[in-house]
């Protein structure tokens, strides 16, 4: 995976370009990065850089290209074309010793079935350096899971935690949940988010998260990544995107003052049209009658050339 001049140099941007971290340089940085399966372009060009101590979320529909983004930056795949650094260490080339200081909560559970939480974290214990067994079982009593019952059997809201608190058991620098809460009941999820946050809170530790539940996204990113197609379509902090996003509410014909370029989505009603814009600033137009912000759910929609959700009742 030998940097090319001219991905060499987009590195280097990408770096210059970013907030400054505890260590001088981003947790995880990506130029010019392209995933190839076959002749099918799975990533394309991906630029991206996410400062130490971050929680970043990646988004995307299936088939985007997120799964494959998170294999390359584990090191289980290298790029055909870019270079990357996470935590400073060629992923590919580095993975053992990058690894000691990386977590990681796979979309589906991955440890052995037949094994207790307290075998998981003996084992687990013996592959890390530094691991804090004590810790980790006190942090599974408190969400009540079973330390002696075979994985198997455990509930998927536990089986979560007990990945979550392995995953954490080395105090690792950056932490990668790809999907994590994909088939937990909202309380789960809810109980999953709210230990992580618990967990991590003023260490200084990065997040990359993917996932689909977009409402917890609203509640604990600092920044967002959108990818449509393999690209990046968003790339900025969530108060900035949230900011930037509107749903114009114009009179009869109102449309012709947002010009057609700039409308992400568009609804006719009686009453008038209802259009999504990615640009919005403040300011008077004649044609409209309301601006209302939106939810990231409703901007990934419009992004996505989906229609935007509807309101619910009283929402």
């Amino acid at each position: 995976m030998a940097a090319s001049g001219r991905s060499a140099a987009r590195l280097a941007v990408v770096e210059d370009v970013m907030p400054g971290s505890r260590s001088g340089e981003p947790a995880l940085a990506l130029a010019g990065v392209e995933v190839r399966y076959g002749r099918r372009l799975v990533l394309a060009g991906v630029d991206l850089a996410i400062p130490e101590g971050e929680i970043y979320a990646l988004l995307g529909s299936n088939g985007s290209g997120k799964s494959s983004l998170v294999r390359t930056l584990l090191g289980l795949q290298p790029p055909q074309v870019g270079t990357l650094r996470v935590l400073g260490r060629d992923p590919w080339r580095e993975r053992a010793a990058l690894m000691e200081q990386v977590g990681f909560v796979a979309e589906e559970p991955q440890a052995p079935p037949e094994m207790t939480a307290r075998q998981l974290i003996a084992f687990c214990g013996s592959l890390r350096r530094q691991w804090e067994p004590a810790a980790i079982e006190a942090r599974l009593q408190r969400f009540a899971v079973p330390l002696d019952r075979a994985f198997r059997k455990l509930s998927k809201g536990q089986k979560k935690q007990v990945e979550l608190a392995l995953a954490l058991g080395h105090r690792p620098r950056l932490v990668v949940l790809d999907d994590p809460t994909l088939g937990l009941d909202p309380l789960a999820r809810r109980a999953f988010f709210g230990e992580l946050m618990g967990e991590l809170a003023d260490s200084g530790t990065t997040v990359l998260l993917t996932t689909h539940d977009l409402s917890a996204v609203e509640g604990i990113a600092d920044r967002v990544g959108i990818l449509g197609r393999g690209r990046l379509l968003v790339n900025e902090p969530l108060e900035r995107l949230k900011a930037r996003f509107r749903k114009l509410l114009l009179v009869p014909g109102g449309e012709s003052a947002i010009g057609e370029p700039r409308m992400l989505a568009r609804r006719d009603r009686p009453w008038g049209t209802e259009v999504v814009v990615g640009d919005w600033e403040e300011g008077t137009m004649e044609a409209l009658q309301e601006a209302q912000p939106l939810s990231l759910e409703e901007i990934f929609a419009a992004l996505h050339g989906a229609p935007t959700p509807e309101p619910e009742e009283g929402r």
